[in-house]
């Protein structure tokens, strides 16, 4: 566990130094809004409501609406002058009875652990508190709120649960409670008695949460049956690669003897290509010779690297010469 608060009880005058961490997590099951063509994730954008625009996080800040209409605006340094004297205290009030305290007022629980050299007097309050049968009634202030907390003694640990303030509570105002509504002797009885022959020593190890754990057998069903999306990542802004890609394949092209244009389709219909298989044809025959040639002389010496490297270079141009392309400017001389 990580702690996310570190702080002191303050007991009279004894000070002992703790941490605070969280005494549960939440087992839900949480799902992401996906898109469902191909499981992306859908993201929403901060827009200021007023002039439309993006906002950045760090523009952002807290805002209190006033009843008419007008928002007072808060910033960090705001809060920060707030006068909470308990920011890293757990003050202790007084000693009550856990059972004056109505389950109602509880909200968040926390585990106490002693910080370095205060385990003695960290276990000298738990054994205090523990043999009085009592809880403390304590005041901590946890992100930027002050809360009432209630402190007793769980299986040997101090714990903390954090308490609503009485005018957090809602009253009950149901139209029943003014009813004159009343049950037959007999019925009260009976109930009574079902009462009677459910009772038994809490447990909660024998409870299960069974629509999580059909949610988790459904994930697994749909896991192994193959039904998994794979999100690609969403593309970046690439009009300017799909043009360099474009440009690269035509330099390919041209390079392999290709009559590709700069002003021309990507693409060429299939009548504008038939012309130049005839040449594919002589290029081929060309190839043939060229390669007897080269075995005749291989028994002779063996040409370096380099030789051998200049005549694959020069193989384009021989190519070019058998199938009969002339540079531009030739052609435009004999026409003349």
């Amino acid at each position: 566990m990580r702690s996310i608060w570190r702080g002191a009880v303050s007991f009279g005058l004894v000070s002992i130094g703790v941490k605070l961490y969280s005494a549960i997590e939440d087992k839900d099951i949480r799902f992401h809004q996906v898109h469902a063509a191909d499981g992306g994730r859908v993201k929403y954008k901060r827009v200021c409501s007023i002039d439309g625009e993006e906002v950045e996080y760090a523009d952002i800040a807290k805002g209190y609406e006033l009843p008419s209409g007008e928002v007072v605006i808060l910033t960090d340094e705001d809060f920060d002058e707030l006068p909470l004297s308990t920011r890293r205290e757990i003050e202790v009030l007084e000693f009550v009875d856990q059972a004056e305290i109505d389950p109602i007022m509880f909200e968040k629980t926390y585990y106490l652990e002693p910080d370095g050299p205060a385990a003695r007097p960290y276990v000298l309050l738990r054994d205090a508190l523990e043999n009085a049968g009592q809880v403390a009634i304590t005041k901590i202030a946890l992100r930027q709120r002050e809360s009432l907390a209630a402190l007793r003694v769980r299986d040997g640990i101090l714990v903390m649960h954090t308490m609503r303030w009485p005018d957090e509570i809602r009253r009950p105002d149901f139209a029943f409670l003014d009813e004159d509504i009343s049950v037959r002797p007999q019925e009260l009885k009976m109930a009574e008695a079902l009462i009677g022959s459910m009772t038994a020593e809490f447990d909660p190890s024998e409870f299960t949460d069974e629509y999580r754990e059909a949610m988790t057998a459904l994930l697994e069903a749909k896991q192994s049956g193959g039904e998994v999306a794979q999100p690609a990542e969403a593309p970046d802004d690439g009009a300017a690669v799909v043009d360099l890609m474009s440009a690269l394949r035509r330099s390919v092209e041209r390079a392999r003897g290709g009559a590709v244009e700069d002003d021309e389709p990507a693409e060429k219909p299939a009548a504008r290509q038939a012309a130049p298989k005839k040449a594919a044809t002589k290029t081929s025959a060309t190839k043939t010779s060229a390669t007897k040639a080269a075995a005749t002389k291989a028994p002779a010496a063996k040409a370096p690297a380099k030789k051998a490297a200049a005549k694959k270079a020069a193989a384009p141009a021989e190519k070019a010469a058998a199938a009969g392309d002339k540079p531009p400017a030739k052609r435009a001389r004999r026409s003349a």
